[in-house]
Order: structure tokens, then sequence, then C-alpha cells
């Protein structure tokens, strides 16, 4: 994901994915690609680093060969708490109770949605920016009773 187009030229950077995508490290640097007119990141860059983690990890953690999973940010906000004036970080971290709770909810019901609160920190980890995603999945393969 490092050079993909949309997260490279806003200076977004993976630093490394844990092992079984089990959560993920990211830095945003501050740069003039992504500056604003007061000399801070842009808050739509802030936005665009933190929205898609939370899919891609729960994709890559739980689509199989039996499954069939839609996965998608169903809806996002972010409250900017500091002026991001320099380059931030956050690290987004899939626990084994929301893997379970996410497979358990599919096999009973054939979706899932969670929010998930993602904070950005500054160089002095302090936070400027808190982002809730709720995350959607739904469980192609499902059938209901009555189907």
């Amino acid at each position: 994901m490092r050079i993909y187009p949309p997260l490279l030229f806003q200076r977004v950077w993976v630093k490394r994915f844990y092992k079984d995508f089990r959560g993920v490290e990211v830095k945003v640097f501050k740069s003039i690609l992504n500056k604003n007119y007061n000399g801070t990141i842009f808050g739509g860059t802030i936005f665009a680093a933190a929205d898609p983690f939370l899919p891609v990890l729960f994709d890559r953690v739980l689509q199989s060969s039996e499954r069939k999973l839609r996965i998608w940010s169903k809806s996002s906000q972010i409250n900017f708490l500091k002026p991001a004036n320099t380059t931030l970080h956050f690290s987004v971290t899939l626990t084994d109770e929301y893997i379970n709770d996410a497979i358990q909810q599919l096999q009973l019901c054939g979706k899932y949605e969670k929010s998930f609160i993602v904070e950005i920190l500054n160089s002095k980890n302090e936070i400027c920016a808190s982002l809730s995603n709720e995350v959607y999945i739904r469980d192609l393969n499902f059938k209901t009773l009555d189907q």
C-alpha cells in the first residue's frame, strides 16, 4: 500500500503490517503536498490516511475459501482536536475479541457492523484527530431460513 497513489501523494506511509494482518502502523508525513494555508496537514489527508485500514485488516483476516465477504467502511466521522503541525502516526489493531465477535455475528446473521476509534498522534504523542470508523461486513454466502 506504500505506492498506492491516493496514499502516496498524500504522504501516507505504511510502516508495517503486523503478523497475520492483525494490525498496521502508519505515518503521515507533513510535506508541501499535504499542507494547508495554515501550514498544517490537511484534514482530508488525515481522514484518508485513517479510513481504509480497518476494512483492509478485516478482509485479510476473515477471507477464506469457505466465505465470500464484502467489507467496507460504512461510515466515518473525524474530530480534529489539535492542529497537525508535525508528522503524524497511528496504529490499528484487531484483537482476538474483535475477530471472534465478527465471526460469530457473520455465522449468526450474515453481517457484522461495529465502530472503531482510531487516534492520530503528533510527534509529541498528543492526539490531533480521532476517527470513528464503522466497519460493515456482509457474508455473501449466508442463507437465511426463508431462502
